[in-house]
């Protein structure tokens, strides 16, 4: 199995290189949307690929930005082809409807994050995402403050607003579990729409519990028993400690109220 080997614009290229011309939008300004998913069942089809989902919001940030649709059966394709080399895609579509697909293997440490945990640290509130409610190719800020942490011993950089509002992690969405419910920052504090957190909170309400969203306050985060992040690819990883310039905060990552959640990923 080779990771030389991506889709691009309706071909399959074995190779390590993409040639774009060098003044292409997506070169010069990260002018692309992208989403990434875990092929599960080897399907795209399937509950948990959720591929309807990470359509639906790229054609979402398509329409908003008003570019040009792809040609959806090539992206499909493409996809299609992809998963007989790698579990996880990550689709890029640029502005003028080229699609490119890559492709990566699952984390081999993942399995010992979900169980025990992972540290994360606060990062600078100059490096929350731009165009939050988009998955845009300019992902400088998130990528930045992941690194930014890295010295701390931290797996994971926790993006805050100016106010000190926790929003998400670098790579996915925030979850805290505090009397009985499960709590996550609502969409209109500045965070991406995820796709694994709408399926968490269709899980829930189908599951009759409620899910509170609202602002994650320097207050209410130190009021919460568990807290952890989710995106498609990690599922949903607890988080033990979190850094920030206050002191570190301790939760549990063997909370009970993990054990719905994780009945999501069952087939």
């Amino acid at each position: 199995m080779t990771n030389k080997v991506f889709w691009y614009n309706g071909k399959l290229i074995e190779s390590q290189t993409l040639e774009l011309d060098i003044y292409d939008p997506g070169l010069l300004y990260g002018a692309t949307i992208f989403t990434t998913l875990r092929v599960y069942g080897n399907s795209l089809d399937s509950r948990l690929t959720n591929w309807q989902a990470h359509c639906d919001r790229l054609k979402f940030s398509l329409q908003t930005f008003g570019w040009q649709q792809p040609d959806w059966n090539l992206v499909r394709q493409g996809a299609q082809i992809m998963l007989a080399h790698f579990p996880v895609l990550r689709i890029t579509l640029f502005a003028d409807g080229r699609e490119w697909i890559i492709g990566r293997f699952i984390p081999p440490n993942l399995t010992e994050q979900q169980k025990n945990g992972i540290m994360c640290a606060l990062a600078p509130p100059e490096l929350a995402r731009s165009l939050p409610s988009h998955k845009t190719g300019n992902y400088l800020s998130p990528w930045l403050a992941k690194i930014s942490v890295q010295p701390l011993d931290a797996q994971e950089a926790i993006l805050v607003d100016t106010a000190g509002n926790w929003l998400e992690t670098s790579t996915g969405n925030l979850w805290g579990w505090r009397d009985g419910s499960w709590w996550t920052p609502p969409l209109t504090a500045g965070i991406l729409p995820g796709v694994m957190r709408k399926q968490i909170i269709h899980w829930l309400q189908n599951h009759q519990l409620a899910v509170q969203e609202e602002p994650w306050s320097a207050a209410l985060v130190q009021e919460f028993d568990a807290i952890a992040y989710t995106n498609s690819v990690v599922e949903i990883i607890p988080i033990h400690t979190v850094k920030q310039p206050t002191g570190s905060l301790q939760y549990n990552p063997y909370h009970p109220s993990f054990r719905l959640l994780r009945g999501l990923f069952v087939p």
